[in-house]
């Protein structure tokens, strides 16, 4: 007899409220990884750039780029949530809470908080919290996500449906602490690439990022394998070829590094990404497609303890094949440009 040793992946109806996934494979963030992720993105921000920047201002060296730790800790997921997903949804209450560094080990763990079919009865809504660990088992990131995900069999009973509450937004002092006490004073304006600090940054005001950068197919696959990102929808062609748009998606986690790496124009001294508030990808995007990116600050926000830096709250839009002079986002009808494919909402901390 032949027993099969595959897995296809999670299906809606194997998920319940309370239960705990244990997510293989644990990773270790080299500088190969950390070259690469650059050389797909282009980031320039000086403190993940640059060991002697990092040190002069009280790092032991480069942290590795926050949105690579949360690509990897992410990608550790896919394989037990969203192989059968229909589209991941949103974000919400996700914190960096340690730093990360060169030769540290990643794991990932996720608990079911909610659970709710939809109406059609072919899919559900999962909600899960996955925390990221380094190999001491300090807590690098956790955050909350919810996806749709196909069910194997639309007959089968929908559970009690269960909506977590979630916060609008983190509050500062409930931040991580991912950022040790810096110099303010060893910050070089000139080096970093801005001399715009916290202080030189008002609410309401918006900032046209002014650049675009065009998604070449091998790169997103490229990026997507670097976080072990197993979904099917960004890879294999044959079943994408099948579905609602004839091709393979771009992982939504490629365009947040676009908009990030994009954001250093108007944003150079934004250094670190502390807490990501909400988040949604609100229309697909693929390889040929070119990304631009525009931000608002919402709140600016003094943290308890620290002179050094402060918080920035920023809504970051990203939009496919029109720059953002006009900051694009919603109709007179209050729908989503068509343009814009990610409404993102992140603390951002700069130096004061």
């Amino acid at each position: 007899m032949t027993k099969s040793k595959t897995s296809p992946g999670n299906y809606f109806e194997d998920f319940r409220v309370g239960q705990v996934l244990r997510h293989a494979t644990p990773r270790t963030v080299t500088r190969g990884d950390i070259a690469l992720y650059n050389a797909l993105y282009g980031s320039r921000f000086a403190v993940q750039s640059s060991d002697d920047f990092a040190q002069r201002i009280r790092y032991p060296e480069a942290p590795v780029d926050d949105l690579l730790v949360f690509h990897i800790v992410f990608g550790k997921t896919v394989p037990d949530i969203s192989l059968n997903a229909v589209a991941n949804l949103g974000y919400a209450g996700g914190r960096f809470l340690a730093p990360v560094y060169p030769g540290d080990t990643l794991s990932a763990v996720s608990e079911v908080i909610g659970l709710k079919e939809n109406s059609n009865g072919r899919t559900g809504v999962v909600y899960v919290r996955s925390t990221g660990y380094n190999q001491d088992g300090t807590e690098v990131l956790d955050y909350v996500r919810w996806v749709m995900v196909n069910k194997r069999d639309p007959a089968s009973p929908a559970p009690d449906a269960v909506v977590p509450e979630l916060p609008d937004a983190i509050a500062p002092d409930a931040l991580g602490d991912a950022c040790p006490l810096i110099d303010g004073e060893a910050w070089d304006d000139d080096l970093a690439g801005s001399p715009h600090r916290f202080g030189d940054y008002t609410v309401g005001e918006r900032i046209d990022h002014v650049d675009g950068m065009t998604v070449e197919e091998a790169e997103h696959q490229i990026a997507t394998r670097l976080y072990q990102n197993t979904a099917r929808v960004h890879f294999n062609q044959v079943t994408e070829g099948q579905g609602r748009f004839g091709r393979r998606l771009v992982y939504g986690g490629h365009v947040i590094s676009l908009a990030r790496a994009l954001s250093f124009n108007g944003l150079g001294n934004a250094f670190h990404v502390a807490g990501i508030n909400a988040g949604r990808h609100v229309a697909p995007l693929f390889a040929g497609n070119t990304v631009f990116a525009w931000s608002q600050v919402l709140e600016k926000a003094e943290i308890s303890g620290r002179h050094d830096v402060g918080a920035l709250r920023l809504r970051m839009i990203a939009t496919k094949d029109r720059p953002c002079h006009d900051f694009p986002l919603t109709g007179p009808d209050g729908a989503y440009d068509p343009s814009v494919i990610l409404d993102f909402d992140i603390w951002v901390l700069m130096p004061r």
